[in-house]
Parts: C-alpha cells; structure tokens; sequence
C-alpha cells in the first residue's frame, strides 16, 4: 500500500502529450518519518503512524514529545490503516523516511482532504433549492426554505434539509492521476480538484 501526506499549494494546468489541457492540483510533500507500527497482536490492528511537517517542541505536549522518541517535532500525526486485512508496514520499521518516489507518473490514487468551511449557509446555496417565487406580490421569499411540513407531532424530521453549517468536512476523491512527480522539491501534481483551501493537510494513497 502506498501513501504520503501533502499540503496543498494551488492549482495550475498541465499539457498532456496529445495537446490536451489537464487542470491539476499541485501538492507538496517532504520526508514522512515513521513514528510508529500498530501490530494486531498488540493492538487489535495494523496500521502505520506516520509524522509530518514541523512545528516547535514548546507546542507539543509533554507525552507526545515523549512518544516521538527523538525523531522530530512533527506538525501532524496520522495512521494509514491496511486494506482489506492486508500490511502496511511492509518491511518499514520506526524512523524510516517515506518520499515521493513512493509514487510515479500515471498512478492512480485516492485523495482525501478536508474542505473549505463556508460558515453557517441557507438552504439556497447549501443544498441547491429554488427558493420562492419571483412574481408580483412575494416580498420575503426569494430565499427561504418553505414549508417543511407538519409531520413528527410538531417536530423536524431527523434529515431534513435546512440551513447549517456549510463545509468542514473530509472529502475523498477516487480515481485522481499522478501526473508529475518532482523529487527535488518534494512535489506531487495529481489531476483534476483536491478538497480543501491552499495549506491543507491531504492525505494520498495508492
């Protein structure tokens, strides 16, 4: 199984070598340093811990530091579990580096990330609705919900669309390509859209 995390820098376009234009996400990763091995036996699992990024030791918590063992002050901690019962760790042992080169050129891959927050939203723009009609004689409906009907004594139905919090949440997308891989600058450029604003934390897998 292969994996990496990245942050997001932005997105640009890529010309493919029949002529045709890609729009593309670049990524920017850096060495991943394992921190830790979840074995079943012990754990009830299998997974590698992976640390990323860089962040200063006075921000970290004394048993996180503790369990880092001297391998660095890391910004992000995260698990990459095995698929289908199978093994992570592969042959990885505490303190080895994972790169880019884990990846190639036309692999494809699942990106996950967590998108942009747009605060507390209407219904309008938050599921699409029509709002109210635009003739004579309507005054405050342009943008309201309308009737959400009358139905559990006087309560609202358990999924019922209204206006909420918008956004926030772990996106995944399947079936993304890996254009360009650049070992030198630890870049990643994958096809299509990445969830999440320019920063984000964004987990690959292969």
């Amino acid at each position: 199984m292969k994996f990496i995390l990245a942050k997001k820098l932005n997105m640009t376009q890529v010309f493919a070598e029949n002529g045709k234009v890609l729009p593309a996400t670049v990524l920017q990763s850096g060495p991943m340093v394992v921190t830790q091995i979840k074995a079943k036996e012990k754990d009830g699992y299998e997974a590698v811990q992976v640390g990323f990024g860089s962040r200063k030791e006075k921000n970290i918590t004394k048993p996180v530091i503790g369990h880092m063992k001297k391998l660095g002050s890391f910004a992000h901690l995260k698990e990459f579990r095995a698929k289908n019962g199978g093994s992570t760790a592969e042959g990885k042992t505490v303190g080895d580096k994972i790169e880019v080169t884990t990846f190639a050129s036309g692999d494809k891959v699942i990106v996950s990330a967590i998108s942009k927050g747009k605060g507390f939203q209407g219904v309008v723009k938050r599921h699409g609705f029509g709002g109210g009609p635009r003739s004579h004689g309507q005054k405050h409906s342009e943008r309201e919900p309308g009737s959400i009907g009358g139905g559990l004594r006087n309560k609202v139905p358990k999924g019922m669309r209204m206006a909420g919090r918008m956004g926030g949440d772990r996106i995944t997308v399947k079936n993304l390509t890996i254009l360009q891989v650049d070992v030198e600058k630890n870049i990643i450029v994958v096809s299509g859209a990445v969830p999440g604003r320019r920063g984000t934390l964004v987990e690959v897998r292969g």
